[in-house]
């Protein structure tokens, strides 16, 4: 009876133990992702980083089969919102965070406190590539060129504005970037988001806007806006008709938007494989780089390992610009 009694606790704590290590975390963690992926943008839906949110959203499922990829869109504080949602959030991988050096090294180099820390609060899935900038301006602005816009802005000191999706963003940067290349005093209107900021400058609100080429050329091409430059080094091939800055008095003037995703830093080393090779593998494809072409990203995969080198590089790039262009926080 004894044998018997011991033999029959040995298989029921056998058991038990099996049950737990189905139902344990690890080995949850063998099936990831097992419930949805939310990938928060930290701007309002519609604009540069929304679309480009949504396509990579789609894209990702296909790489992980039975997966959900979702967007949620957290504005605020020039993208600090979002970042922090997802600084905060459990590292599980089920929460990403989509958006560019407005969020890494211009926030940073812009602002002393922050919810969040660059390299400390999260760890790189992947950079998918760069958006090029555009001053653009309302149709019925009159000036037509960088050249005649520099003249009446000289002539008129403190009359114009320019809207930017958000202070701290890199179209904040572009503009104090050219007011400080041009000598000018033109004033900054911060939107919380691209199509805000775009249905103001379509709308007569604002005269000028330095946005993404994503939300510029569609409406350039409707004829609601006027494109006057772009702040890339070389002229976009979504708008080759339109000069740099450079090409329009302003030489070496160079600035884009890189396009990276980031978890929470922490991930169980599962979660976080996974998430890097679906990206990677999900660039590689010609539907998506198609999709991304199209919607204005210049296509440029890099591993997570080239984020921290990037952000280490950039950030005291950006710290000495807000020092040399005045730029602070309207």
């Amino acid at each position: 009876m004894t044998i018997a009694f011991t033999t029959r606790r040995s298989l029921i704590a056998t058991a038990l133990l099996g049950a737990a290590a189905v139902t344990s975390p690890l080995a949850a963690l063998a099936t990831f992702p097992s419930k949805p992926i939310t990938i928060v943008v930290p701007y309002p839906p519609g604009g540069a980083a929304d679309t480009l949110g949504r396509i990579v959203a789609r894209h990702l499922q296909l790489q992980m089969p039975g997966s959900t990829v979702l967007v949620d869109n957290k504005a605020g504080a020039g993208t600090a919102v979002g970042a922090q949602a997802v600084a905060q959030a459990a590292p599980d991988g089920y929460t990403l965070l989509t958006s560019s050096n407005t969020t890494w090294t211009m926030n940073p180099a812009l602002k002393s406190k922050l919810p969040y820390d660059t390299l400390k609060s999260f760890e790189a899935i992947g950079t998918i590539g760069s958006i090029p900038l555009m001053l653009v301006a309302h149709p019925g602005a009159p000036f037509n060129s960088v050249k005649e816009l520099v003249a009446l802005a000289k002539a008129q000191p403190g009359k114009l504005n320019y809207a930017s999706f958000g202070a701290g963003t890199s179209a904040h940067f572009a503009g104090e970037m050219f007011k400080s290349a041009a000598g000018l005093d033109i004033v900054h209107v911060p939107y919380k988001g691209s199509a805000p900021a775009m249905q103001d400058l379509i709308g007569g609100q604002v005269p000028l806007s330095f946005d993404t080429n994503v939300a510029s050329v569609p409406q350039m091409k409707a004829g609601k806006i006027k494109a006057l430059a772009v702040t890339t080094s070389q002229r976009i091939s979504s708008a080759p008709d339109v000069p740099t800055l450079a090409e329009s008095g302003l030489p070496g003037f160079e600035l884009s938007a890189w396009v990276s995703f980031v978890a929470p830093r922490g991930l169980p080393e599962n979660a976080r494989q996974t998430l890097v090779k679906a990206l990677a593998e999900a660039v590689k494809t010609p539907a998506l780089q198609a999709d991304l072409a199209k919607a204005g990203l210049e296509v440029g995969y890099e591993p997570p390992a080239a984020f921290e080198a990037r952000v280490n590089r950039e950030l005291p790039a950006m710290r000495a610009l807000v020092q040399k262009a005045g730029i602070t926080v309207d």
